[in-house]
């Protein structure tokens, strides 16, 4: 399901842009709320792929909200006649997501939190992301304890310290996703490949990460800035797989300051 006001995106005063959210694999986009009310100057839109019930599906999704946005009764009319360019922001399974769109040259800009442009690796690439077999591990173990898997999987989300600190508290409840959704991101996880057509990306590109992210390792967001040519990485240290939670306000500010910036040249 796509979140989306053609009426709001008519009628409301100009903005600093609008901002598409792509959230991570298993999460609601409501896990952006707290990030999206201290941007009251962008315009912000989401994509929900919690009843995706195939990969091909959640592509889609993804792609038709893009050309909602973009395209009007048939006829072309950027979001900026509206409100301002388009952002694309993306955390893990929706950052891989919108690093596809950037490359089909839909996004005036990235927002992109714990993101990877290949999520299955080699061994030798441990550094970089996750060896297919535990992809496919949990694809199998979602269908005998589906809250199993997803317990597991946030339990690596944090760091020991952000566990004692109760930053878990601010995850959704598990469950919003159904079974075929879960499924399907994870083969979206092993699918996509961003990583060779990464410096076809023209757009400037803002990548907020963890050093302790276990998930979507900060050897991966090396990767990205080495390639993108118009990146800049905040690093995050002693932070795990979701480096906005409890930072809203600071990340809300510099990314409001870095796409200033951004604008000015």
């Amino acid at each position: 399901m796509i979140t989306l006001d053609f009426d709001s995106v008519k009628t409301q005063p100009q903005t600093s842009g609008t901002i598409l959210w792509l959230c991570g694999w298993s999460m609601p986009d409501t896990i952006f709320d707290r990030t999206r009310e201290l941007l009251p100057d962008f315009h912000h839109i989401s994509v929900d792929y919690s009843d995706a019930d195939s990969p091909e599906e959640m592509l889609l999704l993804t792609e038709r909200a893009v050309k909602k946005l973009l395209y009007l009764d048939g006829e072309a009319c950027r979001t900026k006649a509206f409100h301002g360019p388009l952002l694309i922001g993306g955390w893990s399974l929706g950052g891989l997501l919108a690093l596809r769109l950037a490359i089909q040259g839909f996004a005036d800009g990235l927002v992109l939190f714990g993101a990877t442009a290949q999520f299955t690796r080699s061994k030798e690439e441990s550094d970089l992301g996750w060896a297919d077999i535990y992809v496919r591990k949990m694809i199998t173990g979602l269908v005998k304890d589906r809250q199993g898997v997803e317990s597991k999987f946030r339990q690596l989300m944090f760091t020991e310290s952000e566990w004692k600190t109760h930053l878990g508290e601010c995850l959704p409840s598990i469950g919003s996703w159904t079974n075929p959704a879960l499924i399907a991101g994870l083969q979206v996880l092993r699918s996509e490949e961003c990583l060779s057509q990464l410096k076809s990306i023209t757009c400037p590109v803002f990548l907020v990460h963890g050093t302790e992210d276990s998930i979507c390792p900060y050897g991966a967001a090396l990767e990205l800035i080495a390639q993108l040519p118009k990146a800049k990485l905040l690093t995050i240290p002693a932070c795990g797989h979701a480096p906005f939670l409890g930072r809203e306000d600071q990340i809300a500010n510099e990314l409001r300051r870095w796409w200033h910036e951004q604008q000015d040249k």
